[in-house]
């Protein structure tokens, strides 16, 4: 049994793939690992799927340049999801009953449990705009990606802008969850001032890995504090220093995640972690950990860690935390 806090799993779907089809899939130049039926053998009941939409760029041409643009791609994505939910293949979950009713009541024929994560608020228009999306589901936003309408992001420092500011209002006010991956440090602090239902669905040890994108030590004693939960991820990138797109599979693995998962424990406890894989969330097999050839895998990370924390990250952190806070 799986939680897996973070999967883009209709940016896959609407980049060409068929995420009903059991076989591996091209991913431009890589191989995809996350399929419906992989994620059923593995045990995965429950994960947050995300609607990214991503900024036009010169590797994503077909991206957004305005807010308008932006909330059409993340529609197109949830609109996926319901396409997906009407064939069965999964269930959208929008409270904490719900989710401890998917999980308890869970057979081997039973949907993909789907929370809905927005990762980068752009697609937003203003927090009227929120309260559509919140209607349709919608139940964890990650303010930025890169730099936002509303704060500073990854490769982007800076704090929250005045809309922002409002958005962050707004997500307290409906009870939605802010999810603080990718966002910049002063945005973060700035944030969590003003709404403290937080988590981290997807990051790593800053301390470890040396980039704004992870988290520092006093971002996750921060989370820790205000009762949240953060996810490993399994991008190698994010995981061993050094590693860039090239480079072996066997150059990392998942030995070499276990010391963000010590380092965060040492800090705050086994109760704050979990797993947010972001597996084929822009990368495919090639950039994970060399032991990762199928999502049942994921088995051999788990033994890894000390006994007592084995069934905690695997699924009942976020188990737990989703039942009393969605």
């Amino acid at each position: 049994m799986i939680f897996d806090a973070h999967l883009d799993l209709a940016f896959n779907a609407i980049q060409g793939r068929d995420l009903t089809r059991p076989e591996p899939q091209p991913y431009h130049d890589e191989t995809t690992l996350v399929n419906f039926p992989s994620l059923k053998q593995a045990g995965v009941r429950i994960c947050l799927g995300t609607l990214w939409a991503y900024p036009k760029s010169t590797d994503d041409p077909e991206g957004y340049t305005t807010p308008l643009e932006a909330r059409g791609l993340a529609r197109k994505q949830l609109d996926q999801y319901l396409r997906w939910q009407d064939d069965g293949h999964i269930k959208i979950l929008t409270s904490g009953q719900e989710v401890k009713q998917h999980w308890d009541t869970h057979t081997p024929e039973s949907p993909l449990g789907v929370i809905v994560l927005m990762e980068g608020a752009d697609p937003l228009l203003n927090p009227e705009d929120l309260q559509v999306w919140h209607k349709d589901g919608l139940r964890v936003v990650g303010l930025a990606w890169g730099r936002t309408r509303f704060s500073g992001g990854t490769g982007s420092p800076g704090g929250l802008t005045p809309e922002g500011v409002e958005m962050v209002h707004a997500l307290r006010e409906l009870g939605v969850t802010l999810d603080a991956s990718h966002l910049a440090e002063q945005a973060f602090w700035e944030a969590v001032e003003l709404h403290q239902k937080v988590i981290a669905s997807h990051s790593n040890c800053q301390s470890l890995v040396p980039t704004d994108r992870h988290l520092s030590d006093s971002m996750i004693r921060k989370i820790a504090e205000l009762d949240g939960m953060i996810g490993l991820v399994l991008f190698s990138s994010f995981i061993k220093h050094g590693f860039v797109k090239g480079m072996p599979k066997d150059a990392v693995s998942f030995a070499d995640l276990v010391p963000h998962a010590l380092h965060m424990a040492d800090m705050v406890g086994w109760d704050r972690i979990g797993l947010g894989s972001d597996l084929d969330g822009g990368f495919g097999m090639e950039r994970t950990p060399r032991e990762l050839r199928h999502l049942t895998d994921l088995q051999q990370f788990f033994d890894l860690l000390p006994a007592e924390a084995r069934e905690k990250v695997k699924y009942q952190n976020w188990l737990n935390w989703f039942s009393k806070k969605l």
